[in-house]
């Protein structure tokens, strides 16, 4: 198998696009797996959507290396290719002096060469400078090639070739033009998720743009050729993902285009752990019968009439709250399970507030807009959560504020991050908890067993 990342000089220097449309491209001919570093569901969707095999996250913040090297080697099972996307620049991770977190980290611990994507505008032979500094940055990064995007013409394009290949010994191996189209559809947290711009035709024939354009200006022969070759090694724990029982409870998973942030490592270790898994979707189905559920983030206040008319399943989790069956709410779902959601005045261009009645298993609301907050988060679960008492890494990305009654308990402590407010998070009702934290299943896997141990004795 080969493997390869693709990765910025800086956000926004078109990575996300161009590794689109090269995973699009490649998988018409082999098996293509995706990865994306760090904590995120977006990109992820779009990877997942063109190669048709489930996009994985990497992240040296959150996950240690040999996790990391567990994700990568469950997931690449039968690929040709392990295609991975970088995040924000090569360099930058959590710290300014440590390179925790960063797209280099990741490659640097499966030992795999680098393509870096140079935003060219305006530049030519600063284009080779640039490059020359990101080599000599770390001489343990394997940089192998480069591809120029925003590049205004044939002599712009050849002149920085001609810079790059001469001083920094490694090839050009495409030179994107100038164009808006390349760019992805966007909304508040970033790019709309995949599954919702399936039925948008605007979307569809945006993708195609994008990947016609990278089919004619990068060369994926020559691409190809820079990926190293690498062997799927044996290690500690490979049996993290192996079906060890028959299942012998049942978790309810909400997945629809208002909850769809969810880690594709998940589905495999519910499975893993004895948990048969049922999706249903809060916009339009009953809740299904089951011995605890899973409310992931997403975009609920993009469908607020939808959740808000569909009071059925509404009464029917506050219920089975009030019963003592575990529910574990991520952001969204978190948001979903207030009493209220409120978009304020000016909210999408909206001439008033506007309230939405959700859940009610906690007392309090959740407002949007608000600050924007995107960020690593720390901290310690306590007893008497669902997902057990420990220590945890994992990440925060939200747009709006909740606001609770002050009765309500918090089960986690965060040394890093803000969650609900003033350092702490995980709201606690009965066994339902609710949380601005998101957690990846694998680096936090002792919680995930904590919750589904917690499902069962109430089955």
């Amino acid at each position: 198998m080969k493997a390869l990342m693709i990765a910025g000089d800086r956000s926004g220097s078109g990575k996300t696009s161009i590794t689109l449309a090269i995973a699009a491209l490649l998988s018409k001919t082999m098996a293509v797996q995706t990865f994306k570093v760090g904590m995120d569901y977006i990109d992820p969707s779009y990877l997942t959507g063109v190669s048709g095999r489930s996009c994985r996250n990497l992240d040296s913040y959150v996950m240690g290396e040999d996790q990391m090297r567990l994700i990568f080697n469950h997931a690449c099972a039968g690929a040709d290719l392990a295609l991975i996307e970088g995040v924000r620049g090569l360099y930058e991770g959590a710290e300014a002096l440590d390179g925790t977190g960063s797209s280099a980290s990741v490659a640097a611990c499966l030992d795999i060469p680098v393509v870096l994507v140079i935003n060219a505008r305006s530049i030519t032979r600063s284009a080779a400078a640039i490059v020359r500094g990101f080599q000599a940055f770390d001489p343990g990064i394997r940089i192998a090639g480069v591809i120029l995007n925003n590049t205004a013409g044939e002599k712009h394009m050849r002149k920085a070739t001609t810079a790059i290949e001469h001083y920094c010994g490694i090839p050009v191996i495409g030179a994107i033009p100038r164009m808006p189209e390349m760019e992805l559809a966007m909304r508040h947290l970033g790019l709309m998720p995949f599954k919702e711009g399936q039925e948008n035709r605007e979307f569809q024939d945006r993708i195609r743009v994008v990947t016609g354009t990278i089919s004619e200006h990068v060369d994926l022969d020559r691409l190809l050729s820079v990926a190293s070759c690498t062997t799927i090694r044996e290690q500690v724990n490979t049996d993290l993902f192996s079906k060890k029982t028959a299942p012998d409870i049942r978790i309810g998973i909400a997945y629809d285009e208002a909850f769809n942030f969810y880690y594709a490592d998940l589905f495999d270790l519910l499975p893993a752990k004895g948990a048969e898994t049922v999706l249903f979707s809060p916009l339009r189905d009953r809740l299904p019968d089951a011995d605890g559920y899973i409310i992931g983030g997403g975009y609920p206040e993009l469908f607020l009439p939808e959740l808000e008319r569909n009071d059925g399943i509404r009464e029917e989790i506050h219920d089975a709250s009030g019963k003592g069956i575990p529910i574990y709410a991520e952001c969204g779902g978190l948001m979903y399970l207030t009493d209220r959601i409120i978009l304020k005045k000016g909210w999408q261009g909206q001439d008033r507030e506007r309230r939405h009645a959700m859940c009610g298993v906690f007392r309090g609301s959740a407002a949007i807009p608000a600050k924007r907050v995107v960020a690593y988060v720390e901290g310690t679960s306590m007893p008497g959560s669902p997902m057990g008492k420990g220590s945890f890494r994992g990440h925060e990305f939200h747009y709006s504020d909740v606001s609770l009654d002050q009765n309500i308990p918090f089960a986690y402590t965060l040394s890093r991050g803000e969650g609900i407010g003033e350092g702490t998070d995980g709201a606690l009702v009965n066994r339902t908890l609710g949380s601005y934290t998101h957690l990846h299943p694998v680096s936090s896997i002792s919680m995930f067993s904590h919750f589904l141990d917690c499902c069962r004795d109430s089955a």
